[in-house]
């Protein structure tokens, strides 16, 4: 097994964290890109459009992710924007799928939603996905602003597929890379960027519309940028100061997954040789967490259940897409134990919880893993700062706390090492 040899450990962990260097690290390349985008998007918000966001498959994860990020911030007293995933409606996409085809899923919810105030932001992993390519198509015949988050590098082709090479959108924001999980985990940090610097255009009246008052700066805000609150500066200049700000917060999570990369190295090694003998054994694996974190508990899922056609698919689901079991529950007995209850139903001892937190505190994650190690699961737990309470003895088997005091940056660590997990995980099982 690849985990047998410490030397061996650390150079499989330490190329999986380097291939990842250079295309995060890149997207310092686009933060001029990056800034306008977010000028677009906060004159759209503040003209009274809307943000509908799609993808398929990983890309769905993620446009969950962003439409929960617009409309419950995490910085107290920044207001909600309107946000939502076309991707989110299993019975509509289905539907669509079945009546006139996948690929006419979510430009057909535009039709039918769109305004022409509205933003599109499409997210693929390679710029090829034909769903995405329509709604853009569609989206812009409405008057719509687009954007779309895409991959792939000249290795392969062009940088950011068909959607970059026609110019479908008004905005492209790229990440150069052809593994689907770095380009993932580009997409994380770029649409963590888009919501802080489109709030930030937001408090700027000038910028986001000459005609209207600011939005109050939030102390959130001013911390994250300081220079906006300096004084009034011209667009050209603000936009420039920006863009310099998201270059810096580029550089932090490369240097922060760097760290991590060192730090957790025999954490990885030690779990994923846990994962690899429940899997070998029948294991399930059951992820959950809530907000931001619930759709990285998809994600997860995801990996696992559907990895390509180069890779082998293990059992997994998540606790957190059954709508009419999540609301039973919490209506009728609380919402303290919408995962403990369902680990009690679908688990078995040998099973493998995968716990997904920012705080490591939520009420209901920590029932569940007190359930889960009760019944005889594995528990493996994604926190941040020190652990929260996640990190207090005999509840998480395996804990992966990412130290750093931003839920953002937080959530890209985390994306980081359950990818990084999983191919420990397969390489395990390859070689037994």
């Amino acid at each position: 097994m690849v985990t047998d040899s410490p030397d061996k450990t650390d150079k499989f962990i330490s190329e999986a964290f380097a291939r990842r260097a250079e295309p995060i690290a890149g997207l310092s390349g686009s933060a001029d890109a990056v800034a306008e985008t977010c000028l677009a998007m906060a004159r759209a918000f503040r003209g009274g459009g809307r943000l509908l966001v799609f993808g398929t498959g990983t890309a769905a994860t993620d446009a969950q992710h962003v439409s929960v990020e617009f409309v419950h911030p995490v910085i107290v007293g920044k207001r909600a924007l309107p946000a939502f995933s076309l991707a989110a409606d299993s019975a509509t996409v289905t539907g669509l799928a079945s009546s006139v085809g996948l690929e006419e899923v979510f430009a057909h919810q535009l039709r039918v939603l769109g305004r022409p105030a509205d933003i599109a932001l499409g997210i693929s992993g390679d710029g090829e996905c034909p769903a995405m390519a329509r709604a853009l198509v569609a989206a812009r015949e409405l008057g719509m602003t687009t954007v779309a988050l895409v991959g792939g590098s000249t290795e392969s082709g062009e940088p950011g597929g068909a959607i970059a090479k026609h110019a479908l959108a008004d905005h492209c924001l790229t990440v150069q890379s052809n593994d689907p999980r770095v380009v993932k985990e580009g997409h994380v940090t770029l649409y963590h960027l888009l919501w802080e610097l489109t709030h930030a255009f937001l408090e700027q009246p000038h910028a986001a519309d000459p005609a209207q008052n600011p939005e109050p700066a939030s102390d959130g805000i001013t911390g994250l940028y300081p220079f906006l609150y300096a004084g009034e500066a011209s667009v050209p200049d603000l936009t420039a100061e920006v863009a310099a700000s998201a270059r810096a917060k580029i550089a932090e999570i490369v240097d922060l997954r760097r760290a991590i990369g060192v730090a957790e190295a025999q954490n990885l090694a030690a779990c994923a040789k846990a994962l690899a003998r429940g899997f070998a054994d029948g294991a399930t694996l059951l992820a959950f967490g809530n907000g931001g974190s619930s759709s990285d508990a998809q994600d997860v899922v995801h990996t696992f259940l559907d990895p390509g056609p180069s890779a082998t698919a293990r059992p997994a689901l998540c606790l957190t897409n059954d709508t009419a079991v999540l609301t039973a529950l919490s209506n009728d007995i609380g919402f303290d134990v919408v995962f403990a209850r369902q680990l009690q139903a679908v688990g078995r001892p040998g099973d493998v919880v995968v716990a997904v937190s920012t705080s490591g505190g939520s009420a209901n994650v920590l029932a569940a893993l007190a359930a889960a190690r009760k019944s005889g699961m594995t528990t493996v737990g994604f926190a941040g700062y020190d652990g929260g309470r996640m990190a207090e003895p005999g509840l998480v088997d395996h804990l992966f706390a990412v130290p750093s005091a931003s839920v953002h940056r937080i959530q890209e660590i985390q994306t980081t090492l359950y990818h990084v997990l999983w191919e420990l995980v397969q390489a395990e099982l390859a070689h037994p």
